[in-house]
C-alpha cells in the first residue's frame, strides 16, 4: 500500500508539471486576408484566422478558422485577452459584388482549445474597422473606425461583447488604431487622416469620451504602444517627422518612430526607420520595441527591384526617454505585423507577398532568421497579436 501511495504521489506530481507546462504555453493569432489579389493570383480565397503555438521549441500552427479579416491598415486588427482564451478580430474591408468595400465586422473567438478556435459572435463597429485593443482589466474593447472617424466601444462580460456606442472624433481624423494606457484610465486614438495626431480619451467603466488633449507626434501616425511604466507612447509615422519649432517643413519625409512623454505631450525621442513604418510593438518586459518597415520593397515578383530591395525588421532598446537601435535584419516583401514571444527570444513576422510568416531569433544583440521554421499560408497574413503584444 505504501508503494502505491508513493507511486500515486509521483504520478500526481508529474500531472502537475504537465499542467504547469500547458499553462505556460503561448499562442499567437494571425489574421489572414484572402481578398487582396496581385498579378498571377488564382483568385479570391476565404479570409481566415490561424492560431500558432510560439512557446519553447518549434513554432507551429495548431488551429485555424474561416473568419472575416483584412490586411489593409495597421497590423493591429487582432487583440488577444490576457489569459489567451479570447481574441477579437476586425475586418475593415469585404467583397461587395466582386469589389473591395469598407467593412465594419468584429469577430469574437473562443481560444480555450487553441486547436479548435470557435466563432462566438459577429458584431459591427464602424466602417473601416481597424485597430482593436482590450483594456487592462479585460472589461472593455475599443475599435478604431477609419471610414467614419470614430471609436467603437464594446463592454466585455465573460466571453461576450456588447456594443456600447461610439465616440465621434471629428472630420478627417481617419483613426487607424486605438490603445489603452497601462492603468486603463485613458485611451489614445491614432488619427491618420488630414488631422495627424494622437487624441486622448477618458475611460470610466464603459463610458469613453474625448478629453480635448492631443499630441502632434508626427505626420500620418499609424500605430502605437504605451511603455510598460505608462510614461511614454511610442508611435509610427508613415509621413515623417513634424517640423521643429520655427521650421516650416518637416525635418524628415521618411517614416519615423517617435517616443512622447504622455504627461507633458513633449516628444523626447525620434528615429528615422525607413520608408513606411508598418508596425510597432513591445517585448513582454518592455525593454525592446520591434518595428516593421516595408522599405519600398516590391509586392510582385515581376517588379525589377524584387530581388534587391527587402523589408526591414528593426529592434530598439527602450530607455527612459530614449530609443536606441540594437539589431536590424532584411526580411520579405509587403511585410505586415510582427510579435515577440513572451520571453523575447522568438519573433514572428508576416509577409504578405510570399504568404508566409518568417521566424527570427533574438539574443539581445542580433537577429537571426530561422529559415527552416517559415510557415506558408493560403491567404495573406496581415495582423498578428499575442496576449502581451500591447
Amino acid at each position: 500500500m505504501k508503494t502505491w501511495r508513493i507511486l500515486g504521489r509521483i504520478l500526481a506530481g508529474m500531472g502537475f508539471l504537465l499542467c504547469a507546462g500547458a499553462a505556460r504555453a503561448e499562442i499567437a493569432v494571425s489574421a489572414n486576408d484572402g481578398k487582396q489579389l496581385l498579378s498571377g493570383d488564382a483568385g479570391v480565397i476565404p479570409d481566415s484566422v490561424t492560431v500558432l503555438d510560439i512557446g519553447p521549441g518549434n513554432v507551429k500552427v495548431v488551429g485555424s478558422l474561416a473568419v472575416p479579416a483584412a490586411m489593409i491598415g495597421p497590423p493591429r486588427a487582432v487583440a488577444v485577452a490576457a489569459d489567451g482564451k479570447l481574441a477579437i478580430v476586425t475586418a475593415c474591408q469585404s467583397l461587395v459584388d466582386g469589389a473591395l468595400a469598407p467593412a465594419d465586422t468584429v469577430s469574437v473567438l473562443d481560444l480555450s482549445a487553441p486547436a479548435h478556435p470557435r466563432l462566438l459572435q459577429s458584431l459591427h463597429a464602424g466602417p473601416g474597422a481597424s485597430g482593436v485593443s482590450i483594456s487592462p482589466n479585460g472589461r472593455l474593447a475599443l475599435v478604431a473606425n477609419a471610414e467614419d472617424n470614430s471609436i467603437s466601444i464594446f463592454s466585455i462580460a465573460g466571453k461576450r461583447l456588447r456594443n456600447e456606442g461610439k465616440v465621434a472624433l471629428g472630420d478627417k481624423t481617419g483613426p487607424t488604431d486605438v490603445l489603452f494606457t497601462r492603468d486603463g484610465k485613458s485611451a489614445i486614438a491614432v488619427e491618420h487622416g488630414a488631422v495627424s495626431r494622437l487624441a486622448f480619451l477618458s475611460v470610466e467603466g464603459s463610458h469613453v469620451a474625448l478629453t480635448g488633449k492631443a499630441i502632434a507626434a508626427g505626420r500620418l501616425p499609424y500605430g502605437a504602444v504605451v511603455t510598460r511604466d505608462n510614461r511614454y507612447v511610442i508611435n509610427t509615422n508613415v509621413g515623417g517627422a513634424m517640423p521643429l519649432p520655427g521650421e516650416a517643413k518637416s525635418r524628415s519625409r521618411t517614416s519615423t518612430v517617435v517616443m512622447t512623454d504622455i504627461a507633458s505631450g513633449a516628444a523626447v525621442a525620434s528615429v528615422d526607420v525607413g520608408p513606411v513604418s508598418e508596425h510597432v510593438t513591445l517585448s513582454a518586459d518592455g525593454k525592446y520595441a520591434l518595428v516593421v518597415v516595408a522599405n519600398g520593397a516590391a509586392t510582385v515578383r515581376s517588379d525589377p527591384k524584387y530581388d534587391r530591395v527587402l523589408g526591414l525588421l528593426e529592434i530598439y532598446a527602450v530607455g527612459d526617454g530614449t530609443l536606441t537601435e540594437v539589431a536590424r535584419a532584411d526580411t520579405c516583401h509587403w511585410s505586415q505585423g510582427a510579435t515577440f514571444s513572451r520571453d523575447g527570444k522568438t519573433i514572428l513576422l508576416q509577409c504578405a507577398t510570399e504568404r508566409e510568416i518568417e521566424v527570427f531569433h533574438f539574443d539581445g544583440a542580433a537577429l537571426t532568421r530561422d529559415k527552416g521554421a517559415t510557415m506558408v499560408f493560403a491567404a495573406r497574413p496581415g495582423s498578428i497579436a499575442t496576449a502581451s503584444s500591447r
